[in-house]
């Protein structure tokens, strides 16, 4: 498959099929059936995989850039995309649940809705990449890169996001409860309204007083001792169980 014109392949059954290195530039592939497929290193820049079926797909090291995966689905133990580029891609309400993305490049892509519980997300880069309303529950984000990043509402739960880069992230109204947050970058970051009970902040990097005020609990929160001591005295209310 290495012509450069554009494939109509628009409820295309192609499960199982072998597509190593396939030229997929712009195909129309709504609605296709990709199951078990293997895309290894294929090139699917631009295109439609809108309602596309990726269920345990092999994605890794493909181009995806600017593709469209709106409501595509990539559930069943996870569709493998580590390595992939994923950048400006749109995959608004896709599920993503407990899919491998190591390593990969999100940056500005649109995850707004999306279920990205229990997925591996060490290491990508999520830089401007709006996951509003996300369910990210679980997920592995150690090292990753949120700079910039709309978060709001999000699902962060049980979430491990020790080492990451959110400067700049927007985490209002957030769940960040029982999250790993050791050794994060939360310079400049939007905590309004984040939901912070249990979580470890232990050793996160430039944090201020002034962003956990705002916070909508810091119960059983773990937090280095200047900062814990200087809350409790003025904010004490942030400590107690909320309702």
């Amino acid at each position: 498959m290495d012509s450069t014109e554009r494939k109509n392949l628009q409820g295309a059954n192609l499960q199982g099929a072998n597509l190593v290195r396939a030229n997929l530039i712009e195909a129309n592939l709504q609605e296709a059936n990709l199951q078990e497929a293997n895309l290894q290193e294929a090139n699917l820049q631009d295109a439609d995989l809108r309602g596309v079926h990726l269920e345990k797909a092999n994605l890794i090291g493909a181009n995806l850039q600017g593709a469209d995966f709106s409501n595509a689905h990539l559930l069943v133990q996870g569709a493998n995309l580590q390595g992939s580029i994923l950048q400006l891609v749109n995959l608004q309400g896709s599920n993503l649940q407990s899919s491998n993305l190591q390593g990969s490049n999100l940056q500005s892509s649109n995850l707004q809705g999306s279920n990205l519980q229990g997925a591996n997300l060490q290491m990508v880069n999520l830089y401007g990449a709006d996951l509003q309303k996300a369910n990210l529950q679980g997920a592995d984000l150690q090292g990753a890169d949120l700079q910039e990043a709309n978060l709001q509402g999000s699902n962060l739960q049980g979430s491990n996001l020790q080492g990451s880069s959110l400067q700049g992230a927007d985490f209002q109204g957030s769940n960040l409860q029982e999250a790993n947050l050791q050794e994060a970058n939360l310079q400049g970051a939007n905590l309004q309204e984040a939901d912070l009970r249990w979580s470890n902040l232990y050793r996160a990097k430039n944090l201020s007083f002034d962003q956990l005020s705002k916070v909508k609990t810091l119960y059983g929160v773990e937090l280095d001792e200047e900062l814990l001591i200087s809350l409790k005295e003025k904010y004490s209310n942030l400590f107690e169980l909320p309702y």
